[in-house]
C-alpha cells in the first residue's frame, strides 16, 4: 500500500504479470525512461494478443500496479516511467526462474525413465521454495 492506495498482486506465472516483467527488463536502460505507448505493444506482444486487445486502459493498470509495488516510478512533471533498481532485480530474477526452471519443468514427462532424475531434482527444488515463501511470509 502507497500513500494509502493499495495494488493487486502479480501473480508468479501468470502470463499478463509475465509479459509486464519481462518488458520491464527490456526498458531497464533509458535514462528517459519509457512512455506507455513504448511498452504496450511489447506486452500485447508477450501476452499473444493484439495490441488492440490490450487497450490503453489495460496497461494503465498494469502501470499503477507495478508503481505501487515499487518496480517502476514515475519521473516527475512528465508522463514517463522509469525501472526502479529493486524492480529490475525482482524482474529479472522472476523471468529467469519462469524461463530456465519452471517452464522447463512443466514440459517434463515425468514417468519417462530418462527424467526420473531431474523430476526429483524439480521436486527437492518445490520443496525448498515452499519453505522460502513460508519463511518470507508469501503465500504459494
Amino acid at each position: 500500500m502507497v500513500d494509502g492506495q493499495r495494488a493487486a498482486g502479480l501473480r508468479f506465472g501468470d502470463r499478463r504479470a509475465l509479459a509486464l516483467l519481462h518488458a520491464l527488463c527490456l526498458f531497464a536502460s533509458p535514462p528517459s525512461g519509457f512512455r506507455q505507448r513504448d511498452i504496450r505493444r511489447h506486452v500485447a506482444a508477450l501476452q499473444g494478443r493484439a495490441i488492440a486487445d490490450y487497450g490503453p486502459g489495460a496497461l494503465s493498470y498494469d502501470l499503477r500496479r507495478l508503481r505501487l509495488h515499487g518496480l517502476i516510478e514515475r519521473i516527475p512533471k512528465t508522463h514517463r516511467y522509469r525501472v526502479t533498481a529493486a524492480g529490475l532485480r525482482s524482474a529479472l530474477f522472476c523471468v529467469r526462474l519462469y524461463a530456465r526452471v519452471f517452464r522447463p519443468a512443466w514440459a517434463l514427462d515425468a514417468a519417462a525413465p530418462t527424467t526420473r532424475g531431474v523430476a526429483t531434482a524439480y521436486e527437492r527444488l518445490d520443496h525448498a521454495l515452499d519453505l522460502l515463501l513460508k519463511e518470507v511470509k508469501v503465500a504459494a
